[in-house]
């Protein structure tokens, strides 16, 4: 991680919060910018260029695209430019090593890696970037003169490394205006507590099983194939919604709204509506600045197809500099396109259950396509669960069930919106909520004092 977890939660955070409620109005971006880039430094120090670099390119591209209004061609150019170097810096630092790689198979080849490090969160402050220029050229916003407010939205430390993804026109207005009541700061510290607790005592703990599932890869029963990939569903979408809820909790404390990134994903009854409902600002995004552009689904079928396979797999080699993550956008290529134009009468009368299931068992054999990069233990572990080659059982599964049986059961009943009806029938009852969300808050903490397992999957994009 950036930081270690218990320096972030018990000093840096502190040190920022009052830091940053003791300066006026027009020194808070200030306060946070400086507060931000510690935060990446802390990991990355010698990447702070490559993130200075990409908003210096697109916050002049989007004051040229400005002064030339009237001449489009001209606008166009500096678009260009903008797109060019953020694509280039992306290909060249997330995935010149997996292309040099491929390369070097071919018996004429001998490519010499680099070996780059992955900058921390690319994947996220690039596309920011380039959703303000593209945003600029369509005259969806005003190109932002301030150069620090520029540089507080793409460097804004809770959202930095993890989504969502926010867009400029999301916070433009709150960059240069917010107002920081108490209600938003108490509502932002239980939506931050709520994420902790989902990353720590639910994520980390099923990341464990998922952990012992993959190290037993080549002798996995049927059973426990399935449970390991019911565990790692459980561990993505704890973690990294965890994360998602801490940065909207932190916004909200800072005076900031950043869009909602997950509507409970495991409750949808189509793979289209799991994308509806799973990492909502990347889907947004791809559909804003990629498939709409092609032209979505007004130029036929044909087309359509083509949009929806250029757009996942791009979606897939978003998500990481390995092969494995393009199969895995080509499975929800081919999912999403048979939903589309062969099965899209049937769904309809298919009844709402049995929808569910069959959407919850192509997104559990999705994630362990996702999850496994290398492509012999990926087979192995997908014939274990389509065959009984390693028996119905084994000891690992009933070990499992005895240790990991409880956080499942609350990971199930937690990824369903149980909170929301729970939030509604204690209304009025603010000060039990804040004492229930406190004593989640204190046993995160401890839980991260004792143990050392906090692994965080989307650090890498």
């Amino acid at each position: 991680m950036v930081f270690s977890s218990i320096i972030f939660l018990i000093f840096f955070l502190p040190a920022f919060f009052i830091l940053y409620y003791a300066v006026p109005a027009k020194a808070k971006n200030a306060i946070l910018l400086l507060a931000s880039l510690i935060f990446y430094a802390w990991g990355e120090p010698k990447y702070i260029i490559l993130l200075v670099i990409s908003s210096v390119v697109d916050y002049i591209n989007g004051r040229m695209m400005e002064k030339f209004d009237g001449k489009d061609k001209i606008r166009k150019i500096f678009l260009v430019i903008s797109v060019v170097i953020n694509l280039s810096l992306l290909a060249v630092f997330k995935y010149s090593g997996l292309f040099i790689e491929t390369l070097n198979r071919i018996p004429s080849f001998n490519i010499p890696d680099p070996g780059l490090p992955l900058p921390i969160g690319i994947s996220f402050f690039t596309f920011q970037t380039m959703s303000y220029s593209i945003d600029v050229y369509r005259r969806e916003v005003k190109a932002e003169h301030n150069f620090l407010n520029y540089m507080t939205y793409v460097s804004m430390f809770p959202q930095l490394i993890a989504g969502p993804i926010v867009r400029y026109k999301d916070v433009g207005k709150e960059l240069s205006s917010r107002k920081i009541t108490f209600e938003n700061v108490t509502s932002g510290f239980i939506r931050f507590g709520m994420g902790l607790f989902k990353k720590v005592l639910i994520a980390n703990g099923i990341g464990q099983l998922w952990d012992c599932c993959l190290e037993s890869v080549s002798s996995l029963s049927f059973a426990t194939a399935w449970l390991g990939a019911a565990a790692f569903s459980f561990k993505i979408y704890f973690d990294f919604s965890g994360y998602s809820d801490m940065a909207i909790g932190l916004g909200k404390m800072m005076g900031f709204d950043y869009p909602e990134n997950f509507n409970y994903p495991y409750t949808a009854d189509s793979v289209t509506d799991f994308w509806r409902r799973w990492h909502i600002t990347l889907s947004s995004w791809f559909k804003s600045y990629v498939y709409i552009p092609l032209g979505g689904s007004r130029k036929g079928d044909l087309r359509t197809v083509f949009n929806l396979a250029v757009v996942w797999a791009l979606t897939g080699f978003w998500h990481g500099a390995s092969w494995n993550y393009l199969l895995w956008g080509a499975f929800f290529a081919v999912i999403l396109i048979l939903e589309k134009f062969v099965f899209a009468k049937l769904l309809s009368k298919t009844p709402s259950a049995l929808k569910h299931i069959i959407t919850l068992f192509l997104i559990l054999v999705s994630w362990v396509i996702f999850a496994v990069e290398d492509f012999s233990s990926m087979g192995l572990y997908l014939k274990s669960m389509f065959s009984f080659s390693g028996g119905i059982t084994d000891p690992l599964f009933i070990y499992s069930l005895r240790n990991y049986g409880l956080i499942l059961a609350v990971a199930a009943v937690l990824s369903m919106p149980v909170y929301p009806l729970l939030r509604k029938k204690i209304r009025g009852l603010e000060w039990a909520k804040c004492i229930v969300f406190a004593l989640l808050f204190i046993i995160s903490v401890v839980y991260l004092v004792k143990n050392t397992y906090n692994p965080f999957l989307y650090f890498r994009f």
